[in-house]
């Protein structure tokens, strides 16, 4: 008996979904072909709205410019936490990916708006921090090493630089969410060495800026190389033929850039060598003038005949007179040679030189400057020899000592401060001491 609601028992088990036999990770495959749509209409849209997303606004001016301020306070007082304040008040880096998909997909409209807003906010932090570097100089003296640190090109930040740019490039085209932690990483990459630039620019240390300006510009142009990499990964490509070209064109400028940036002379800090440092010693002495003795002979119109008489040392002059008779008369003969002038050069007495080493803590190097406190003329790195000159100053607090440096093979002389020097043979007060004078 059987109920007319009751289901028919069957032996054979359900057929599973289909849908349900594709792993996760073919999933994963096929949400990826089809997150960047194949026809040209859907493509299109896509851009668009990221596009939109990624465009410069006013808040991209306005934090870049509270961010220079931030930054040059905190190079102004060496203060990596007052940096690390001004580099959480960044601008959100979307416009830098938007630069990235103009030049992946080929539209120089887009390429165009989007350099120029990045362009914009460098210089709003590159002046923000040229004017607190102008300030600094009223506090001076002052070391600087964060920003003498920050300023040049790194392995490690090119590799953080790198990882920041795949993160968020990422995070921008698979969410919706704004990007806030890779966001900050390419900001601090990029804003750092460029507010040291204009920092430098500012406090007139002329060493800062061009290191960098040019890490800056190498960062920058690292982070779209791998930017492009990303996108190229997630299957974004040019809407058309010309967008090929102009991202080949676009994307070879930015590898030549890296490559010349990165091996041009003003990359590699010159190491100071002691042969270089050191300046020749020498003491020239004048020769002494060679001791001639001349005899003059008296002259005579007649003949002159030299013969001994009992007194040997007075010879007698025989003349022959024109009467034949010889008359002997006497001479005396007085042969006087001539003084003998004997010159000693005696040298006056120099300096012992004294040679000190820079041993700073921190920066790696440390600053001379014209005066004590005064502008900068060179930058030496730790190691540099320089040669301790007579005369030291106290300036607001702090000793400076007056030295003799070569940079490229450039004599400086100025004034550093005495605690990032280390001498060999410690001299008291720094005063050099007169070697005696030499005995011929």
């Amino acid at each position: 008996m059987t109920f007319p609601n009751e289901p028919t028992p069957t032996s054979e088990p359900p057929v599973p979904d289909p849908e349900s036999r594709i792993s996760a990770r073919a999933r994963r495959r096929r949400a990826r072909r089809t997150f960047f749509p194949k026809d040209a209409q859907g493509r299109a849209a896509l851009l668009t709205s990221l596009a939109k997303r990624a465009y410069p606004s006013y808040e991209l001016f306005v934090y870049s410019l509270v961010c220079g301020a931030v930054l040059g306070v905190g190079y102004i007082f060496d203060s990596y936490g007052i940096l690390l304040l001004g580099i959480l008040f960044a601008p959100l880096m979307v416009p830098w990916v938007g630069f990235v998909l103009s030049i992946i997909s080929g539209t120089p409209r887009l390429f165009v708006q989007t350099l120029a807003g990045l362009l914009v906010s460098a210089l709003l932090i590159f002046g923000a921090s040229a004017l607190a570097g102008l300030a600094s100089r009223l506090i001076l003296p002052h070391t600087f090493n964060a920003a003498f640190t920050l300023s040049r090109l790194w392995w490690p930040d090119l590799i953080v630089m790198a990882l920041g740019a795949v993160l968020l490039t990422v995070s921008f085209v698979r969410s919706e969410s704004k990007p806030y932690l890779p966001s900050v990483v390419v900001a601090y990459e990029l804003f750092m060495p460029l507010s040291a630039s204009g920092f430098g620019v500012g406090n007139g240390v002329g060493d800062l800026w061009p290191h960098g300006a040019l890490a800056f510009v190498v960062h920058l142009a690292w982070a779209t190389i791998f930017g492009l990499i990303t996108l190229a990964v997630l299957r974004f490509r040019p809407l058309s033929g010309l967008g090929y070209v102009f991202a080949l064109g676009v994307f070879s400028a930015v590898l030549l850039t890296v490559f010349w940036l990165t091996n041009s002379p003003a990359a590699q800090p010159a190491e100071p060598t002691s042969e270089a440092a050191l300046p020749a010693a020498t003491q020239t002495l004048e020769p002494l003038p060679s001791e001639a003795a001349s005899t003059t002979s008296p002259p005579s119109s007649t003949s002159v005949v030299l013969r001994p008489t009992g007194n040997e040392s007075t010879p007698e002059e025989i003349s022959a007179t024109t009467d034949g008779t010889i008359t002997p008369v006497p001479l005396t003969l007085n042969v006087t040679l001539p003084v003998t002038e004997t010159r000693t050069s005696t040298p006056e007495p120099e300096p012992t030189p004294i040679y000190a080493v820079i041993r700073a803590r921190e920066g790696g190097g440390a600053y001379i400057r014209k005066d004590p406190g005064g502008n900068v003329l060179a930058t030496l790195e730790n190691g540099a020899i320089v040669q301790v000159l007579s005369g030291t100053q106290d300036f607001n607090g702090v000793l400076w000592i007056h030295v003799l440096a070569t940079r490229n093979d450039i004599r400086v002389e100025g004034w550093i401060i005495q605690s990032v020097l280390e001498t060999a043979t410690p001299v008291p007060n720094w005063e050099p001491s007169e070697t005696p004078t030499p005995t011929p």
